[in-house]
């Protein structure tokens, strides 16, 4: 059967204008997720006041966000399968936008709650198709530093919505609805619609080779126009089209051990993660600190965010993603652990910084590892399954920091947040694949046929 070739004609391409209007477009959608994200928790303390909500409540919202973030990334691995993955990076953002809107004209907290739900299945389901749209769209050499280049520049959608929210909030009683508005205007990512192209492995997969050999020419000839010929692709490998990724396929050896193993990794990472960021705010407003010092704290700790990113970016490619996994995730419990210890502001401040810092490092490595594990066929549906699981996970993550928060103090909340770190390090530690060999094989060809320009 013939084959456009996708995989290879993409591989050799050098980095140029067409990947770089790919990256902003993505880092986009990621900034305004990062900033809605935590929408909820940003204005959790505020809503303790004036609907007089209960941490029990607060839980329960914050459980059921996951649930939704679940069903989001289910929903997503089918969607990117069945229509495409810009088609289903398009919609998917436009959905989270849209319940973010809604949110603010809630009601109360069961509205809230609502829309809180289905703007988190939104936001999940964005993120599910952003990961696999990068790990496709750019060559094997550079697609983890731009998988981490894009989440720099989202991630600042943190910091940033944090500041907001610290701003805003404390203005009046209705003022944190504004924190909800700010999030929604992810929407505007259809500014980008023609500047994107849809995936050519996707559309090869699919058995749609005209299309796809139609957008591979159409990168093609804008990169040679900016960065001059091109070298010959290392030769296809002959596969029977892809028309749909059954669920049981991720119940062979191939696919369920790398399923297994990112399940955990996303399982620790989102209770790891989420159990400090959607609490900071409101366990230190129950310690003492007022609504206006706890936020700012927070969001005085989210500057951290965009530097580790980088960071992840400046060791993505260089070493073996697996043991910086390993070492990130090792770094954040015990700074996160450290955090729990104090309530001197400096050090709640410093700490927070390194636990943002070296998380955000780590779902950018998270998200360059995951894909690779696959191949084109599993890849959106084991990507998404293992993610979503995660997110599933943390649907008991919030009652759990509740009832320990109620029963044995603010401290041991933090001591059970650095344990799920430490159980995903040994995890990876012992069971993760290493991905490095494969990658510097693909670079050592397109290097080797960059000698020999056609």
């Amino acid at each position: 059967m013939h084959r456009v070739n996708a995989l290879n004609r993409l591989d050799r391409l050098p980095v140029s204008r067409f990947h770089k209007t790919t990256l902003l477009a993505v880092a986009f959608a990621y900034f305004f997720e990062f900033a809605d994200i935590n929408s909820f928790a940003v204005t959790a303390p505020k809503l303790i006041k004036i609907w007089g909500v209960t941490v029990d409540q607060v839980a329960y919202v914050t459980s059921l966000s996951f649930v939704g973030m679940f069903l989001g990334s289910i929903v997503a691995s089918n969607l990117a399968d069945r229509l495409g993955r810009k088609r289903a990076l398009m919609q998917t953002t436009l959905f989270f936008g849209f319940f973010s809107f809604l949110s603010v004209f809630s009601w109360n907290l069961l509205s809230l709650g609502v829309f809180r739900v289905l703007t988190s299945a939104g936001l999940s389901a964005m993120t599910v198709v952003a990961v696999i749209y990068v790990a496709e769209m750019y060559p094997s050499a550079v697609r983890g530093r731009y998988q981490a280049y894009a989440i720099v520049i989202g991630i600042c959608g943190t910091p940033v919505t944090s500041l907001i929210a610290s701003a805003v909030v404390p203005l009046s009683d209705w003022s944190w609805r504004l924190v909800f508005l700010w999030g929604s205007l992810g929407m505007l990512l259809v500014l980008f619609t023609r500047h994107l192209k849809e995936s050519p492995r996707w559309l090869e997969s699919r058995g749609r080779l005209a299309e796809a050999e139609r957008v591979l020419t159409e990168i093609e000839t804008a990169v040679v126009a900016e960065k001059g010929p091109l070298p010959e692709p290392a030769p296809p490998v002959e596969e029977a089209p892809v028309t749909k990724a059954p669920l049981k396929l991720l119940l062979q050896k191939k696919y369920l051990l790398p399923t297994l193993l990112l399940t955990v990794v996303w399982v620790t990472q989102t209770i790891g993660f989420f159990g400090y960021s959607s609490w900071a705010p409101t366990l230190l407003a129950k310690e003492g600190f007022s609504v206006e010092d706890s936020v700012f704290y927070v969001a005085l700790t989210t500057v951290g965010a965009p530097l580790g990113s980088y960071l992840a970016a400046l060791v993505t490619d260089r070493f073996e993603r697996k043991w910086c996994l390993v070492a990130f995730g090792t770094v954040i419990a015990v700074c996160g652990l450290f955090y729990g210890l104090t309530f001197d502001p400096v050090f709640i401040i410093v700490f927070g910084f390194l636990v943002n810092l070296f998380e955000r490092g780590y779902t950018a490595l998270g998200y360059a590892y995951s894909p690779e594990l696959f191949d084109t066929r599993s890849r959106s549906l084991g990507t998404g399954v293992s993610y979503g699981l995660g997110r599933l996970s943390n649907a008991a993550g919030p009652l759990v920091v509740a009832a320990l928060y109620t029963s044995q103090g603010y401290q041991s909340v933090f001591v059970f947040i650095a344990g799920s770190w430490l159980v995903g390090a040994v995890v990876l530690a012992v069971f993760g694949p290493r991905t490095k060999a494969a990658r510097d094989a693909a670079t050592a060809a397109a290097a080797a046929r960059q000698r020999t320009p056609a």
